[in-house]
């Protein structure tokens, strides 16, 4: 009984072993940046097969690093993503549902929540967050990131199509905005700490200000030798899609290949910093997606490779997304099949830091030995909310090992327009029982379900699945709806707080 124990124990020591020496010229502990795409869908990148993308950074990233291809986040929309990943809980426990949070929003991510910048802050890591937050403004900006852990943070507090774009330049010279956004809303603003610096926000020069802003905290860190966590969650390739003068015509991929490649340049002044300041070796940098694409644009909207469906929809191309692992020196180059989530940041982070976990019910597991030792996931099941959870339906599905159950399926309006009525918003909630139960490996398509009484090597994963739900179900409670808290159009940023009329005279 006593084998086990004794053989992990080993595992531990060799990966610790293996951190240690990897850091121990500098002296320091190692650095972390996760830099989380908007709506990017799993066949979106040249490095996991779009044939026109142009993606040479995110490229570089996965051809030195770990590459996955069953790496999933925890909702099909952003907000709620975005919880899971810097908690390590699904989101029905911080209360990040049902959908999304909007300017006015009352609600945001708990202030007893711990974030990974939290977790840090405590071993005197510097924090910075730039670019998207969507996890909640409120009452005197209490929700913002420098009240969740950051030092500092430059970056629009929602998603970029949440005030009107109409008559706002999205490429040069004077290209405008695809499509309306929201109206009757405040123009969307660019906060710098918890002060809003222009409003409405400048998209041909935004990604040269996040880029800036980001290489020179890598500067201002590595000179004083304190070890950092960057969180970059990208506005790029949510729509409206932008690109300043550098990317702006020079893809392949018309407008939503321009954001992709401005989104990959500043990877790339980000991989330049870390170079000019020698410390690339000493920096965990993680990529992936807050959920698949919105299809219901098209062209505008990406692409999730051979995967079902898209943004919405609990479907593969909702939640599947691409991953990458890339720390020079640590983590040798390759591909995993192994099972692992957004959720499993957190954990990661904690252990290759030495942070102390928050003492709080975890979904997230620690995925150093499959990075490091190519040892097997600890993550045995996915579970798949929808946009608007409840304690009734529960999970719409589950990852079990290489097989996927369907409780419940639905379409999405994010995911209308393509040729598949199950995407279709027409497709409306349909209850499965027994489960529509599908391999992943063999079929990740979704497109035939399994007969599970005719097959007698699958007699048994049934009870199997029923029994994984059931132990999940158990652990969960439900945290209060943050989204359900309300709005109130006086809470959206305004940079003239006493002007009036409302909202279009927030201007500066």
């Amino acid at each position: 009984m006593g084998q086990p124990s004794v053989i992990n124990g080993i595992m531990d020591w060799f990966v610790l072993s293996v951190v240690i020496l990897s850091t121990r010229c500098s002296a320091l502990q190692p650095n972390f940046i996760v830099i989380f795409a908007d709506d990017l869908g799993f066949g979106d990148l040249g490095c996991y097969g779009h044939p026109s993308s142009l993606t040479p950074n995110i490229d570089r990233l996965a051809a030195n690093g770990l590459r996955f291809t069953d790496f999933y986040t925890t909702c099909p929309v952003c907000s709620p993503s975005r919880a899971s990943l810097l908690t390590g809980r699904y989101q029905t426990r911080s209360g990040i549902y049902p959908g999304v949070l909007y300017p006015g929003s009352r609600g945001g991510l708990p202030l007893n929540e711990t974030t990974i910048a939290e977790l840090l802050k405590p071993l005197g890591y510097a924090t910075a967050a730039v670019g998207k937050w969507h996890l909640g403004v409120g009452p005197g900006g209490m929700y913002l990131p420098t009240h969740q852990g950051f030092d500092q943070y430059l970056g629009i507090p929602y998603s970029h199509d949440m005030g009107p774009c109409w008559n706002l330049t999205c490429f040069p010279p004077d290209v405008k905005c695809f499509g309306l956004c929201d109206v009757g809303t405040v123009a969307v603003p660019l906060m710098l700490q918890d002060v809003i610096k222009k409003q409405p926000v400048n998209f041909l020069t935004l990604e040269n200000s996040y880029s800036r802003f980001m290489s020179n905290f890598i500067f201002n860190s590595a000179s004083r030798s304190k070890p950092f966590f960057l969180y970059y969650p990208s506005h790029h390739t949510h729509y409206p899609q932008y690109a300043g003068p550098k990317a702006a015509g020079a893809s392949l991929r018309g407008p939503f290949g321009d954001a992709l490649l401005e989104f990959d340049s500043t990877i790339g002044d980000i991989l330049d910093a870390l170079e000019q300041m020698q410390i690339i070796n000493n920096t965990f940098i993680f990529f992936t997606a807050d959920n698949g694409p919105e299809l219901m644009r098209m062209s505008h909207g990406g692409n999730a490779g051979p995967l079902k469906c898209g943004k919405g929809t609990t479907f593969e191309g909702g939640m599947r997304e691409p991953a990458i692992a890339f720390w020079p020196g640590v983590i040798a180059p390759g591909v995993t099949h192994e099972l692992a989530s957004t959720l499993d940041l957190l954990p990661t982070i904690a252990r290759l830091s030495g942070a102390s976990l928050p003492q709080v019910q975890l979904d997230g597991v620690d995925m150093t030995d499959l990075m490091l030792t190519r040892g097997k996931s600890k993550r045995g099941t996915m579970m798949f909310y929808p946009t608007d959870p409840s304690e009734k339906t529960s999970i719409f599905a589950l990852r079990l090992g290489k097989y996927k159950a369907h409780f419940y399926t639905r379409g999405a309006t994010h995911s209308s327009t393509g040729p598949d009525p199950d995407c279709q918003v027409a497709s409306a909630l349909k209850a499965h029982d027994p489960p529509l139960v599908f391999d992943l490996e063999s079929d990740p398509s979704e497109n035939y379900p399994l007969s599970l009484d005719k097959e007698p090597a699958l007699h048994g994963l049934l009870d199997k699945i029923l029994e994984a739900k059931a132990k999940f179900e158990a652990s969960m409670v439900f945290g209060e709806s943050q989204v359900g808290r309300g709005s109130d159009p006086a809470l959206a940023p305004c940079c003239a707080p006493l002007c009036q009329p409302k909202p279009s005279c927030c201007q500066c």
